[in-house]
């Protein structure tokens, strides 16, 4: 029988999927334990104007549609009316057919605005005026956007030399969703160019309020941060590289080459890679010390379109998937902790689909029965969390690791509209597990495998993390 489209059984294939979804996991909370949502906006409860601003501001997601179907910038990043945009936006949508977009942009108007038509020319306008009329509500701030998607805890990504002011204020003001800072220090990695590095430094200065002139100043005003960070709620790193930094090195060498840097002057590309290696190691003790999830995101190959980012900068939509050769440094970088037994809780997420059975054989290298799925192959991300990156993700870990023993979703987005995407992966978490039982490979016990579902929605996480 054929099936309406995204009704309440999108994705839904059989009996089983049905129950598990609907039984087990479609209710659990959602802890989105790495996001890009601004702490400001929360902070302030924003209310956004028109669907426009919470839609299509900084979403290079769909920026990228939109030019691929031949909508001219100023549709994208330009000086356009927020309407003008909204409408390319609708005659974009439907050429988006297989398209993670297409179901993403459908769950939301569904979820949030309980709008069930297609979104196209035709329907743009009474959907645009419909959406900004919601949005204007209280019901609509960022804060009641989070708690009507059961959120229950978000995680941001913040810069060590962030002041954390709006964390601050969001904890202050009682808000029941905590919200809490990840420590990202891939600027104080990024050594490639003198100029921007030494700028960094400074703003690094001027949040440790003090000096920088060694290799040895550098880790310390990062350990002073990663304790900031830590007192105010911090338990999770993050780093966003093309591939680990594994390179020999030796103290001597990288404290020269600090000061190689620190006169403005460029460095070759082997000591660029010694000095990444050697802090990334330093900042991986140091969550070892404190106890944190370490998590490394890897494999893609960013602003790749050099016209494009001199006008619009990094994170507009001109970054692919990489072909970086993974295993070996990988495994040595890990191994390099491991042997110090100062390898703490990790998630390795991978960009490249081809490397999937890489990484989820990889990490059980470094499970060493000390904590459940110590070390994690992460969930799809990017370009691979839609239908078939989610599903490659899920067998790969199922076939080579312990399912039931991961942490699950997140959102990896900048938009507090996102949160549909947990469902998405839940349905089809639910789907492969269902269609299994159906198949009669896995024991038609529903509550029993509802409970490993429910692990994989929420529990996990919450375990794993400590919150």
């Amino acid at each position: 029988m054929r099936k309406k489209f995204m009704d309440e059984n999108f994705l839904l294939n059989s009996d089983a999927a049905e129950k598990l979804y609907h039984y087990y996991a479609k209710d659990m909370p959602v802890i989105d334990y790495h996001c890009h949502l601004p702490p400001a906006q929360i902070a302030a409860d924003t209310r956004f104007q028109n669907i426009t601003a919470a839609w299509l501001y900084g979403d290079h997601y769909k920026w990228r549609a939109m030019r691929t179907n031949g909508v001219p910038e100023s549709y994208c990043t330009g000086n356009n009316t927020d309407w003008e945009k909204f409408e390319k936006w609708a005659a974009t949508v439907p050429q988006t057919l297989r398209n993670p977009l297409y179901h993403w942009t459908h769950l939301e108007l569904q979820r949030y605005f309980g709008i069930s038509e297609i979104l196209n020319p035709a329907s743009a306008a009474h959907i645009y005026d419909t959406c900004n009329q919601l949005l204007q509500t209280p019901e609509y701030s960022v804060r009641n956007l989070l708690r009507s998607r059961n959120v229950a805890l978000i995680c941001t990504t913040d810069d060590p030399a962030d002041d954390l002011q709006y964390h601050r204020q969001i904890k202050q003001d009682g808000f029941e969703i905590p919200v809490i800072p990840a420590f990202r220090p891939d600027q104080a990695m990024n050594a490639d160019d003198p100029e921007a590095y030494n700028a960094y430094l400074q703003k690094l200065e001027q949040a440790g309020n003090c000096s920088i002139n060694t290799y040895d100043d550098l880790l310390q005003v990062l350990k002073d941060r990663h304790d900031f960070f830590a007192a105010h709620g911090c338990k999770v790193s993050d780093h966003g590289i093309e591939e680990i930094y594994a390179e020999d090195f030796t103290e001597t060498g990288i404290r020269q080459i600090f000061l190689k840097i620190r006169a403005r002057n460029m460095l070759t590309p082997t000591e660029i890679r010694q000095f990444k290696s050697a802090l990334l190691l330093e900042l991986a003790i140091m969550d070892w010390e404190t106890g944190w999830v370490q998590q490394y995101h890897l494999g893609a190959l960013r602003n790749n379109n050099s016209r494009m980012m001199r006008l619009l900068g990094p994170d507009t939509g001109w970054d692919s998937i990489g072909d970086f050769s993974q295993a070996r440094a990988l495994a040595k970088f890990l191994d390099r902790l491991d042997s110090q037994d100062k390898l703490t809780k990790t998630i390795i997420y991978n960009l490249n689909p081809a490397d999937n059975e890489l990484m989820a054989t990889m990490t059980g290298n470094f499970n060493d029965g000390s904590i459940a799925g110590k070390v994690q192959f992460g969930a799809a991300w990017w370009f691979l969390d839609q239908k078939d990156g989610m599903t490659r993700q899920l067998n790969a870990l199922s076939n080579m690791g312990l399912i039931s023993r991961f942490v699950g979703m997140l959102t990896d987005s900048r938009s507090f509209l996102s949160y549909p995407r947990h469902e998405y992966f839940r349905r089809l978490l639910c789907d492969l597990f269902g269609e299994e039982i159906e198949r009669g490979e896995i024991p038609d016990n529903i509550e029993e495998v509802g409970a490993i579902i429910q692990d994989i929605c929420y529990g996990n996480a919450k375990s794993y993390f400590g919150w």
